[in-house]
């Protein structure tokens, strides 16, 4: 058992704490696994399928902009994918259910995650620090929900649009199997929500003084390219997606060398007064 004082912890306590924090965690998520398997059917057909569907919300917007620019020969603006989804194994659909409901029990759980991740590591801050923790988790958890539907909203829509209608022969008919395809939104929600997270990783690595404001500006070209290769892996190899998901990952670039910026302004101001 911990004792009362977090100071007077030994290595042995902080793990059996550690443990009982991911116990914890892991139930969550796998309530929520639960919930969302019970409700599979709303699931797929409104959030799983919802992107194979050309009424989805991303291809209308698209197809207008399209349609602005003058571009008339676009797939943005067709009437159905020219691909099916299938299953190839007997227990294919049976996994795809269990896995969408862990990855969805995960999204749905993220806050809590976040919470009892920072209850663990808050003992060893100091109280002018543990005061920021609604703070912390409010602002992590919309990053993370905020960069989940970025990836599902505009990074999953351009990868099946590109990967359905791409086609090197008329002889070649494509039929992807489920997990395939639910693989393109897991990795492109989950990547695009880890990626979001870029202004609380920037704001604690400046606070134990890896990164200043000088650093982020000095490698800018570099974290450009970083960017681009980023950008390269999580959509399809068309420079139209990779600029369109490169975008808001500069602006979070941007975003955490302001955050930098006022966390070293902080710490200056400590130090004086402590001087």
């Amino acid at each position: 058992m911990a004792k009362n004082n977090p100071n007077e912890m030994s290595f042995l306590d902080h793990i059996e704490d550690l443990r009982w924090h991911l116990i914890r965690i892991t139930i969550a998520i796998l309530i929520c696994a639960t919930v969302a398997f019970i409700f599979s059917g709303f699931v797929f057909e409104n959030i799983i399928f919802a992107p194979k569907r050309m009424d989805f919300p991303t291809y209308k917007w698209l197809c207008k902009v399209s349609q602005v620019l003058g571009i008339n020969d676009t797939t943005f603006c067709a009437t159905e994918f020219p691909f099916k989804v299938q299953s190839r194994t007997m227990a294919g659909q049976f996994s795809a259910d269990i896995w969408t409901s862990i990855f969805a029990g995960l999204i749905i759980a993220f806050p809590y995650v976040i919470y009892q991740l920072w209850s663990f590591i808050s003992p060893g801050l100091r109280s002018s620090e543990r005061k920021y923790s609604k703070g912390f988790i409010f602002m992590t958890t919309f990053l993370f929900f905020l960069g989940v539907l970025f990836g599902y909203y505009v990074v999953t829509p351009l990868s099946i649009n590109f990967l359905g209608n791409y086609s090197v022969s008329s002889e070649i008919s494509n039929e992807f199997d489920i997990s395939s395809y639910i693989s393109i939104i897991r990795s492109s929600s989950l990547a695009s929500g880890l990626v979001f997270q870029l202004p609380i990783i920037v704001y604690f690595l400046t606070k134990v003084g890896l990164v200043t404001p000088q650093i982020m500006k000095k490698y800018r070209k570099f974290a450009l390219v970083i960017v681009l290769v980023l950008s390269a892996i999580i959509t399809p190899p068309d420079l139209a997606s990779q600029v369109i998901v490169a975008i808001p990952i500069l602006i979070l670039y941007q975003v955490s060398i302001y955050i930098s910026k006022i966390v070293l302004k902080n710490l200056n101001k400590k130090q004086k007064v402590n001087v």
